[in-house]
């Protein structure tokens, strides 16, 4: 019965590690978009900033709930 949880409890591992690749891939997407944003018109950079930690914000979320649902169901 030990090894039934030990595999339960492995495979919860690496689905939590699957799923922070989505939040990864996102922040490097707001992040680079934020830069590009900033390249074509510099005068706003303070503005696209607040806006790049509100989608950073967003986006770990997902991150957060991955790791509670690992918790809840494991």
């Amino acid at each position: 019965m030990s090894t039934l949880a030990e595999l339960s409890g492995n495979i919860a591992t690496v689905g939590y590690g699957l799923a922070a690749i989505g939040p990864a891939i996102g922040v490097g997407i707001v992040v680079g978009k934020t830069i590009e944003g900033v390249a074509r018109q510099p005068e706003l950079a303070g503005r696209l900033q607040v806006l790049m930690y509100i989608g950073i914000a967003f986006t770990e979320a997902l991150a957060f709930i991955g790791i509670a649902v690992g918790f809840i169901f494991v």
